[in-house]
Parts: structure tokens; C-alpha cells; sequence
């Protein structure tokens, strides 16, 4: 594991309130707990400790489970911010959705999101084998995106079942590689290319992990049997081209793909379903995919 750097207290300040202005929900907690059964608080296995943990389930016969991770550049966001999108997934494809507290960094840097994110798909595979007929599906946005494809090519790594589905939302996946989106869309979108950099500066400790096979999983020559994938992107974001380019990668390797860019839509808009169109139409759309995936 990487060493975390040493924060000093103006730092721990900047994130913590940071952390507090991420970590809000963009619609009412509890109206979006109405989509939904109910919602269960837990702790699950994480690679370092238990982790807090919410479980979405969803009205009717639940058919499978969904570990979806959150985005906010492996440093913020959380079970709040998540928490509307994920009663919309669990409404919509009628799996169980969990949502897990991993670690954050810059104080657990890589691999520690990576690796809690393997240890929560473990331990939902085997509630699904007990509870909902054995299927999960892995879900994220952003960060949570590229947690979501290294879940996938890690359980094909340690020949865990593939996921029902992989289902990433502006995935960030191929690190330092330039596209002609982080340029064209390098300021004035929302996320910057400099936010970009930022990030993955927290997150990794060594310079030599950015080119680590688990944070480019985009780069992995061998894309061969992983899962299915729905891939959405945004039109003006700067992550567009990293999420089209895996999409090409999946079907040149022989993996079932779907593709959809949200014209005019910037990176996040998922956390705006409540005001944005776009939002609520790729929560519908990935939730209905969960759905298929499921049935097959």
C-alpha cells in the first residue's frame, strides 16, 4: 500500500469543508427514499475495515444487486450525495443497490479506493447468491467509473463471476493519455483539466502510479471476457473522449457495448437529475439496463 502524505492542518480544513459541501444530496433525502422499500445503514467488509455502507432496496421481487460507486475524484462525495441517484437505479431496474463509504484519499491513497471497492463486490456476491439469485452488477460515476471497471477486471483476475453489467457514468480511465476533449473542454465546463490533475495528485502517491493497470484500466491489453458495458458520457466534458475510447476498446475485444454521449450535458449532470433533464433520462436509461442485464 502507498504511504499517505503527511497533511497539515490548512489542508485537513480544506477538505473536511470540502467534504461537507460535496456530500450533499441535490433532492430531499427522505422524498427519495419513497422510490424505494427501504433503505438499510450497514457496515461491510472493506479491505482495511468495515465500511458504512447503504443498501437501496427497491419495492417488489428484488432480481439481483447492484454496487455502485460514487465519483468525486476519489477525495469527496459520499452516501448523501449518491443517495437520490441510488434510490432512482434501485426504483428502476429493481436490484438491490449498495452504496459504499470507501476510503478516501489523499489520506488512503491508491489502491485503497480500488481495493475496497473488490472487497464490497466480494461480500455482495455472496448476499446475492443467499438473497437475490447470485447476480451483481457494478455501477459508478466518474471516479466511481473507474472503480467500476477495475472491479470488473479484477474479478476476472481472480476469476470471481463477471458482473451482470457494467454500467459507467463519465468514467475517468486512461490517466495522464490526453484525448482532444481535455483540451477542448480544458476550462469552462464545470470540471477543469487542472480539477482533473488535482485529483489524480490526491489520489496518487507515486508517480509511477499513473500508469498503474488499476487506475488506467483503459489501458489493459487484455479486455477479453469482461462484462457487458453501458458506457454514458457528457457532450462538454473534459472525460467524453476516455469513456467513447474504452467503448471502442470493449468491442474490438469482443465485449457487448453500449454507448451514449448526453449532447450539451457537463460532467456530473448526474447529480442534478432533479433540474436536469439529462440526468434523469441516463438514470433511466442505465436502470432499465441493469434491468436486461438481470434478465438474461
Amino acid at each position: 500500500a502507498a504511504v499517505a502524505p503527511k497533511i497539515d492542518a490548512a489542508q485537513a480544513a480544506f477538505l473536511k469543508a470540502l467534504r461537507a459541501g460535496m456530500d450533499t444530496p441535490s433532492f430531499p433525502v427522505g422524498l427519495s427514499a419513497l422510490q424505494v422499500r427501504k433503505v438499510v445503514a450497514l457496515k461491510v467488509p472493506g479491505a482495511a475495515g468495515p465500511m458504512n455502507a447503504r443498501l437501496y432496496v427497491p419495492r417488489g421481487r428484488v432480481k439481483g444487486a447492484v454496487l455502485f460507486l460514487h465519483g468525486g475524484g476519489f477525495v469527496h462525495c459520499g452516501l448523501n450525495s449518491h443517495h437520490g441517484m441510488c434510490c432512482r437505479l434501485a426504483r428502476i431496474s429493481g436490484a438491490a443497490v449498495l452504496l459504499p463509504e470507501y476510503r478516501l484519499a489523499p489520506e488512503h491513497p491508491f489502491p485503497a479506493a480500488a481495493d475496497d471497492a473488490l472487497a464490497a463486490y466480494r461480500w455482495l456476491l455472496g448476499c446475492s447468491r443467499q438473497l437475490w439469485g447470485g447476480k451483481v452488477a457494478v455501477a459508478g460515476d466518474s471516479a466511481g467509473g473507474n472503480l467500476a471497471a477495475v472491479v470488473a477486471q479484477d474479478a476476472k483476475a481472480a476469476h470471481l463471476p463477471q458482473p451482470a453489467l457494467q454500467l459507467l457514468y463519465y468514467p475517468s480511465l486512461y490517466g495522464a493519455q490526453e484525448f482532444p476533449s481535455h483540451r477542448h473542454y480544458a476550462e469552462g465546463y464545470f470540471l477543469s483539466r487542472a480539477s482533473m490533475q488535482w485529483y489524480g495528485e490526491q489520489y496518487l502517491a507515486a508517480p509511477q502510479d499513473w500508469a498503474a493497470p488499476r487506475f488506467v484500466p483503459g489501458l489493459n491489453p487484455a479486455l477479453q471476457g469482461l462484462a457487458p458495458a453501458m458506457i454514458i458520457t457528457a457532450q462538454c466534458d473534459p472525460m467524453r473522449d476516455e469513456g467513447a475510447a474504452y467503448a471502442q476498446a470493449l468491442k474490438q475485444a469482443g465485449v457487448q457495448v453500449s454507448y451514449r454521449c448526453y449532447r450539451g450535458a457537463l460532467h456530473g449532470f448526474l447529480n442534478f437529475y432533479a433540474c436536469m433533464p439529462h440526468g434523469k433520462k441516463a438514470l433511466r436509461t442505465g436502470g432499465r439496463a441493469l434491468r436486461q442485464a438481470f434478465k438474461e
